[in-house]
């Protein structure tokens, strides 16, 4: 279907957006702005990547920063113009077709949903330490149950909830900044400044060392869309994700990069706690700092309760909104008291079938499951950078003054961009770790892309 036509015209980004409440306050939207890009996969999966890449990390964050600051750019963009609790799947629809906004949103749902029910296997894992005995599966139905129950009650519970979590999160990896910097200057009390001594081996296994740490650096990235998905129910969403969004390059900047230039030259890269503890747990023990292995297991912890909460919200308001818009059940529409409650509800129940699978079928339905969401990060990225492309010279045709947030120097950085997934997916298609995984989620694409244009034609001749 043409983007000219009525169906993808229309503005059902204005349409949800009215339905929903606007519950989240100015200072809820900039602590989420500022503390989701302090993700989970940072204190648990950098290790991985440095233990591949050395010292060379750095440049890996570096590029996939770069690439991120440019789709953040892009998706502020459209959704300054347009904000919707569909974000990118809403701007994906108006741009390219219903087809387009239906393959974008239903799968970013399944990736939140499944995320969900990894998050809470990791926290259950954290307390299941200090509470040895006790099941698992015991602290994932509790935490399911708490972040369900505050999303179902109202919009300003995810707020508060995301309020604190970020709060605590920026101040923990504030103070280890500010230690690691102390200490690079050898004015920490205690220790002594190493100097570039462990910066000597900055490529340590070559080219393919620092590929893989590219791609453990980019999906690490993740969740950062969430702030255009909650400004739809905030007070100002413009005024939001245009804060959120020009703020993106010094908190990419400080909280990813210059935390990993500080663990690299902190701690030897080859070093097995950097993998066993995590980076900053082995750092902090380097510096001999007390009880830092029980200090940062509770930042990962809250970490990870932060995601959970996060991706409870952003499942439940990417399915209300591509409901809202025709392209899913009814069902999943209803609201009560601004809270598209059943969404909510039926979110939680898959993200725990994700957990009862990871104990029923670990290498069967789960490790599918994982495969099949391992890149639909990128596919989102790209429907970002296509629908930014198409959607531009139209704002500017038709509605100018919504250009409240530009992308730079488009179009060519967007084409940057576009060349720069484009590359991340040959890099995939190289790796054995990651094949599978780029053609599960290129499988499950088609399949959404397929049923997307079916349903579209469908509802064309109704």
């Amino acid at each position: 279907m043409p983007s000219s036509s009525p169906t993808t015209d229309s503005p059902p980004q204005q349409q949800d957006g009215a339905s929903l409440s606007h519950g989240l306050k100015q200072r809820h939207l900039s602590m989420i702005a500022l503390g989701g890009v302090i993700g989970a996969g940072l204190f648990v999966g950098s290790g991985a990547g440095i233990a591949a890449a050395g010292p060379s990390i750095v440049i890996a964050y570096t590029v996939s920063g770069l690439l991120v600051m440019l789709v953040m750019r892009m998706l502020g963009e459209m959704s300054a113009a347009y904000p919707s609790s569909g974000s990118f799947s809403a701007h994906a629809e108006r741009a390219i077709g219903p087809w387009a906004g239906f393959a974008a949103g239903w799968s970013f749902w399944v990736l939140l949903c499944t995320a969900v029910g990894l998050e809470g296997i990791g926290a259950a894992k954290i307390v299941q330490g200090w509470v040895p005995g006790t099941p698992q599966w015991m602290w994932v139905a509790l935490f399911m149950v708490v972040f369900c129950g505050a999303n179902l009650a109202a919009v300003k519970n995810f707020g508060e909830f995301e309020f604190w979590f970020a709060a605590l999160k920026v101040g923990a990896i504030s103070l280890f900044l500010i230690l690691g910097v102390l200490a690079i200057a050898g004015v920490l009390p205690g220790t002594d400044s190493p100097g570039a001594s462990h910066l000597a081996h900055f490529l340590p296994h070559g080219s393919d060392g620092l590929i893989i740490g590219l791609l453990a650096s980019v999906f690490s990235y993740g969740g950062m869309e969430t702030v255009t998905i909650a400004a739809a129910e905030s007070e100002n969403p413009v005024k939001g994700v245009a804060s959120a969004v020009r703020t993106a390059m010094w908190r990419i900047a400080l909280f990813y990069i210059g935390s990993m230039a500080v663990v690299v030259t902190l701690v030897p890269w080859d070093s097995k706690e950097v993998v066993e503890k995590g980076p900053y747990v082995a750092t902090l023990d380097h510096l001999g700092i007390p009880g830092a292995g029980q200090l940062m297991n509770v930042v990962v912890l809250v970490a990870l309760l932060s995601a959970m909460n996060a991706n409870i919200y952003g499942s439940s308001r990417i399915a209300f909104s591509l409901v809202e818009r025709g392209l899913g059940p009814k069902a999943l529409a209803k609201l009560s008291g601004g809270v598209p409650r059943i969404a909510v509800l039926v979110s939680c129940v898959l993200g725990f079938v994700c957990v009862l699978l990871s104990y029923w079928s670990p290498n069967g339905a789960f490790k599918w499951l994982l495969n099949m969401i391992g890149a639909v990060i990128l596919v989102v990225w790209i429907f970002i950078a296509v629908s930014q492309l198409l959607l531009r010279r139209r704002i500017e045709r038709e509605t100018p003054e919504k250009l409240v947030v530009r992308m730079w120097a488009f179009p060519w950085l967007t084409w940057v961009a576009l060349a720069g997934m484009a590359a991340i997916f040959v890099l995939m298609a190289r790796e054995q770790d990651t094949r599978l995984q780029l053609y599960s989620t290129g499988v499950m694409t088609l399949l959404l892309a397929a049923v997307g244009y079916v349903w579209q034609r469908a509802r064309a001749r109704r």
